[in-house]
Order: structure tokens, then C-alpha cells, then sequence
């Protein structure tokens, strides 16, 4: 992997929807992000035969091929090589440990987590990470979309 100096990665972690993959593919592009790591039930953009994702593809408009990604199936390891490899890792989940994510600082290189559309991120994960950091909501929603708020934290913290 070729760091820069904000040198950035994220986690799928069992992210169940194409078009939430997708999604993020293409704002990962936009950001700049490195690399993507799809964790256990995250569909690749590549299917078990080769072929192309088109479901996966139509949303990222080709960033499924300008971003490196790898498969996962253990995110305990992962969080494990990604530290040893001296990133800092970063949960982006509503957790009574949160801190805003405006407020969230940085220490590349970076890797965000971004979880599971219903239940979000596992209890046992976020006990793995560095930080969690949370978007606050003003409405009676009591969440984003997954990939809507990849691009809301995304855009804030690397201050594009």
C-alpha cells in the first residue's frame, strides 16, 4: 500500500446492500481513501465466478476498479494487522462511548469502520477500536444511510 500523509482506509463490516457498497466505492474515490476492506457477508465487487458485480458496479460508476479492496472474514484480525500496521481505528456508530465527529481528530494513517445497516457495529468490535464517533442527529430519525453518513464523516474529517 502507497501512504500518504492522510492516508486512509475502511472496514465493511457485513454491509448487506450492493448499492451501499457501491455507494461508498465511489465516495471513497472522491476522498481519496486507499484502500477498501470488505468483511464477512460485505458482497465484493467481483462475484464467487469472476464476473463483475453489475449491481456493485452501476452505483460506484467504475470506482470498484480505481480503489484497491480486499476480503475479509475475520474483523478481529484485521483490526489487528491494521494497528500493528500503525493505523489508528475508528468506529463511526452511535455508541454511549461516541464522541462527535466534529470534534473527532485524526491520527493517520486512519482506518474507519462502518457497520451492518439494521444493528450497526458489533459490541465486540467497537471494544477493539481506538475511538468511536458519532453523528449527531437533529430529527426523530435516529440514524443516516450507511453510505450517506461514510460521505458526511468522510468529507468533514479529512476537510474536503
Amino acid at each position: 500500500m502507497k501512504k500518504t500523509d492522510k492516508t486512509t482506509v475502511l472496514v465493511l463490516d457485513n454491509i448487506r446492500s450492493t448499492h451501499n457498497v457501491g455507494s461508498i466505492f465511489r465516495i471513497a474515490d472522491c476522498v481519496g481513501v486507499l484502500k477498501i476492506y470488505l468483511v464477512g457477508v460485505t458482497p465484493d465487487p467481483v462475484d464467487r465466478f469472476g464476473r463483475d458485480r453489475k449491481d456493485i458496479a452501476k452505483v460506484s460508476l467504475g470506482a470498484e476498479k480505481t480503489i484497491l479492496w480486499e476480503h475479509a472474514t475475520d474483523i478481529k484480525k484485521l483490526i489487528a494487522k491494521l494497528k500493528k500496521d500503525g493505523f489508528e481505528v475508528v468506529a463511526l456508530e452511535q455508541d454511549e462511548d461516541s464522541i462527535d465527529y466534529k470534534k473527532y481528530k485524526p491520527q493517520f494513517p486512519f482506518a474507519l469502520i462502518l457497520g451492518e445497516e439494521v444493528n450497526g457495529i458489533r459490541k465486540e468490535t467497537l471494544n477493539l477500536c481506538d475511538k468511536i464517533i458519532e453523528i449527531k442527529m437533529a430529527g426523530e430519525k435516529e440514524s443516516l444511510n450507511v453510505s450517506v453518513a461514510t460521505g458526511v464523516a468522510l468529507f468533514r474529517i479529512l476537510n474536503i
